[in-house]
């Protein structure tokens, strides 16, 4: 599955200001930023996320998941360290 078919799942059905997708094989990261993620623990984001992708993992073709999930104000926080320059 290309990177681009996730990022479009994860659009689909929710409501992102940014998703950045890599893989290696059958395992992605997952980088999602949006308002949808403001107030939630992070087990209750990285739901929001597997729901989207639960048809893909259930098949086979994801393998591996690794999600990290920020409201804007805290990627903004931490992109820096995420995405160095």
């Amino acid at each position: 599955m290309e990177t681009t078919q996730v990022e479009a799942l994860l659009r689909e059905q929710l409501t992102l200001d940014e998703v950045i997708v890599k893989a290696n094989g059958n395992h992605y990261e997952v980088i999602a930023v949006g308002e949808c993620f403001d107030g939630l623990s992070r087990v209750k984001k990285q739901q929001l996320i597997y729901g989207p992708l639960m048809q893909t993992i259930k098949e086979g073709t994801i393998h591996a998941l690794s999600i990290k999930a920020f409201t804007p104000t805290e990627w903004r926080r931490e992109r820096k360290f995420i995405l160095p320059q």
